[in-house]
């Protein structure tokens, strides 16, 4: 083969492998705009599903604002519910608490009143106590007394009188002569003479000490009755010395019961329808 020819089959060679290049480039520019294509699309669902979720987003902000508004109005609802308890609660605590203080007052000023009337009562109970024991010692007192009033009783006598006349019971001393007053059956009065003093008022009688002898229980009266004067001399002692006083005589009897020097005690007996006694000083 010549030159000619060799370049001949060289130069109907080329085109060949250009139109391979040529096919890969127009294969490799399909594949391009394909995946230019495709991506595209898949740009655009991208695009589509980031609106719609973008488009969620603003619905549920808008929910979400909502709700907080919700929640905000129901908070302050609440917080002026809760304002307007507390502040209840606050008034009825101080009303309590006034309450209260109302009632330990009372319960203290009744605690009190409650400790003055025990105190009123123990004092009673105590001043029932010593009247019960005075009580008690009264009676001791009266049974005594009665006991020692019949004794006394058991004591007095009899005795004939001076003028022939039987006496009624005659005290021997003070105790015996109280027996006598408690009986009531007649009047007593008591006297002491002193000799050689004036006559004393006894009674409605004027008596007077004209003698005495402590040794023999002797004594002598001057007795003065009715505007008369009578010498009763030489009596003994518990003699009953005997006269008829009054504008209707009743029987006198005067009791000596006790002598010492210069000085004579004892009684004046008269009947209860005798006249009143001679005041003092003859008034």
């Amino acid at each position: 083969m010549s030159e000619i020819d060799r370049e001949y089959v060289v130069e109907q060679k080329t085109p060949g492998w250009l139109a391979g290049v040529a096919i890969a480039g127009v294969v490799l520019s399909l594949g391009a705009l394909g995946w230019a294509f495709g991506l595209q699309n898949h740009l655009q669902a991208d695009e589509a599903s980031l609106t719609a979720a973008n488009q969620q987003n603003t619905a549920l902000s808008q929910k979400l604002d909502e709700t907080n508004e919700r929640m905000r109005a129901q908070a302050q609802t609440l917080g002026q519910s809760v304002g307007l308890t507390q502040k209840q609660l606050e008034e009825k605590s101080n009303v309590l608490i006034a309450e209260q203080r109302a009632t330990a007052a009372q319960t203290s000023r009744l605690a009190k009143e409650q400790a003055a009337t025990a105190q009123q009562v123990g004092a009673v109970q105590s001043d029932v106590s010593n009247v019960k024991t005075d009580v008690t010692g009264v009676k001791t007192d009266v049974a005594s007394t009665q006991a020692d009033l019949a004794d006394t009783k058991g004591q007095l006598t009899r005795v004939m009188g001076d003028a022939g006349v039987m006496s009624g019971l005659i005290a021997t001393n003070h105790d015996e002569l109280e027996t006598l007053k408690h009986k009531g059956d007649r009047n007593y009065y008591e006297f002491t003479l002193q000799k050689g003093a004036p006559a004393q008022n006894v009674g409605t009688i004027k008596v007077g000490l004209k003698k005495v002898d402590p040794k023999k229980s002797k004594f002598t009266l001057a007795v003065s009755a009715d505007d008369k004067s009578i010498e009763k001399k030489d009596k003994n002692l518990d003699e009953p010395i005997q006269f008829y006083s009054g504008k209707s005589p009743a029987l006198f009897e005067i009791v000596v019961n006790n002598i010492s020097k210069n000085q004579v005690t004892g009684y004046l007996s008269t009947p209860k329808s005798a006249p009143a006694p001679i005041m003092p000083n003859g008034e």
